[in-house]
């Protein structure tokens, strides 16, 4: 009996994957749909799960003595649980927790063992020089592994860093943002429908970045004073844009679509959306209410992780990325644009009308007008003094 097949089994799929069979029963089904990041491969008739140390963890908890994990897939390291509570407690968003934790366990992976306390500065030199060396990465992602170490050893670890010498640097090639012209902007606007088509207009209309745009509430659209609240925006910020007006129509039938859809929900037992930070425990009942709702809802439920409720996600940011290009290819527009180029486009746009950089900087929600890339004197006047270059367009 020791040596029959175990019932769940685990294997490495990749560098980034890991396969999952079991035999099907409503019970396990229901439990691998709890699992963030699957995938079902309908011609190998598996599951694809990312491979990482909280997923390994997740399917632990869920599948207990059912699970058999192959041997080359090793046990998240006990340090990893550090991080994310470093994570947790300093409001950091699930994307960075998800990068700082992959690079720590990529350099734990490299330093083959070696006791927590005799790691140090030489072993991040040497890990970042591979990275630049061997792997050839950009210098911004060999700047976000510095960052995501630096992070696990003073917060996780509580070990200072001193001087990291000898890093061979991945170079920084100068690059120039891809902008579009207005006339571009309309042929890809026009080819688009639904909602992608209202979420690029945003982006275009008030210099959304993609997860600002996907993560809206309803809350946070103030019709009054034509104005969109971007919450904890790049950098844990919140701040202000314009919410142009030739949107509104469109955007406005949209919400009362998606009003019907959650009170449809509501009334199945439904209509819960995650909340930020714990405000859950502070308010029970805010999950439920309209004005916490995505602007954007995703079509289908899904279970959560931690206490298996049924509940709506915002539209992944992948079906507006698919909409964009296959619009910009019937619009045949060769340059490599995505998603983000309608931000460019907007702040571009925008200091061709005559604003001024400063303004253009607070809207966009950058730190330092360098970024904005030129500097001027310039006027205050925040996003409701602004005519949004996408009411020029007369689309929607």
């Amino acid at each position: 009996m020791d040596d029959a097949p175990p019932l769940v089994r685990v294997a490495a799929e990749g560098p980034d994957r890991l396969s999952v069979r079991l035999p099907y029963s409503p019970e396990r089904l229901a439990k691998i749909r709890r699992v963030a990041g699957r995938l079902w491969d309908a011609d190998r008739r598996l599951w694809t799960v990312p491979r990482d140390g909280a997923t390994l963890a997740r399917l632990q908890q869920l599948f207990g003595d059912e699970l058999r994990a192959d041997p080359e897939i090793a046990a998240p390291h006990p340090s990893l649980s550090g991080l994310r509570r470093a994570l947790h407690a300093r409001h950091y968003s699930p994307s960075t927790e998800k990068a700082y934790v992959h690079w720590a366990e990529r350099f734990l992976a490299q330093t083959g063992g070696t006791p927590l306390e005799a790691l140090g500065e030489g072993e991040i030199g040497r890990f970042l020089s591979r990275l630049a060396e061997e792997e050839n990465v950009s210098a911004s992602t060999q700047n976000q592994a510095l960052n995501a170490l630096l992070f696990f050893f003073q917060q996780a670890l509580g070990k200072k860093v001193r001087m990291i010498e000898g890093v061979t640097r991945a170079k920084r090639p100068a690059r120039l943002p891809v902008v579009l012209s207005r006339e571009e902007v309309r042929s890809i606007l026009k080819r688009m429908d639904g909602q992608p088509r209202i979420m690029a207009a945003l982006l275009y209309g008030s210099g959304l970045r993609l997860l600002e745009c996907c993560r809206l509430r309803v809350k946070d659209i103030d019709w009054h004073q034509n104005q969109i609240v971007v919450r904890a925006g790049k950098g844990n910020k919140d701040r202000y844009t314009m919410l142009p007006a030739f949107v509104n129509e469109a955007l406005r039938t949209h919400l009362e679509s998606t009003r019907r859809q959650h009170q449809e929900d509501l009334r199945k037992g439904l209509g819960s959306v995650a909340l930020p930070d714990a405000l859950a425990r502070k308010y029970p009942n805010a999950d439920r209410e309209w004005g916490w709702q995505w602007v954007f809802p995703a079509t289908s439920h899904y279970a959560d992780r931690e206490t298996g409720q049924l509940r709506r996600h915002h539209l992944h940011e992948s079906v507006l990325q698919k909409s964009f290009k296959e619009a910009r290819m019937k619009a045949g527009i060769a340059k490599p644009a995505g998603c983000h180029t309608l931000r460019h486009s907007f702040a571009t746009h925008l200091l061709e009308d005559g604003y001024d950089i400063r303004t253009v900087q607070e809207l966009l929600g950058h730190n330092d007008v360098s970024t904005t890339m030129i500097y001027t004197h310039v006027l205050n006047r925040g996003g409701k003094g602004v005519l949004s270059p996408a009411d020029r367009l007369g689309l929607l």
